[in-house]
């Protein structure tokens, strides 16, 4: 299935956009989703390992499973002062 990703901050400047299309399995979770986004984007590696995941607008655990046409997002940390 393919889903759309939006990324924010860092993950975006990375990733060189704010939404991407990426494939996963049919029966796929957010850690199956966090590994092909490491394989298209390795650059995103380290950052995707603190950063969370939304889906449909709740933040998701990595066996949280995934379904076409879930609205998913990456929201790395925040630092400042």
């Amino acid at each position: 299935m393919t889903l759309t990703v939006h990324l924010f901050a860092r993950a975006r400047d990375l990733a060189g956009s704010d939404a991407v299309s990426i494939d996963v399995p049919a029966v796929a979770t957010v850690a199956d989703l966090r590994l092909a986004l490491t394989h298209r984007f390795p650059a995103l590696g380290d950052l995707l390992a603190r950063s969370a995941v939304a889906v449909n607008h709740d933040f998701a655990d990595d066996l949280r499973p995934l379904s076409a046409g879930d609205e998913v997002a990456v929201i790395p940390p925040v630092s400042g002062g």
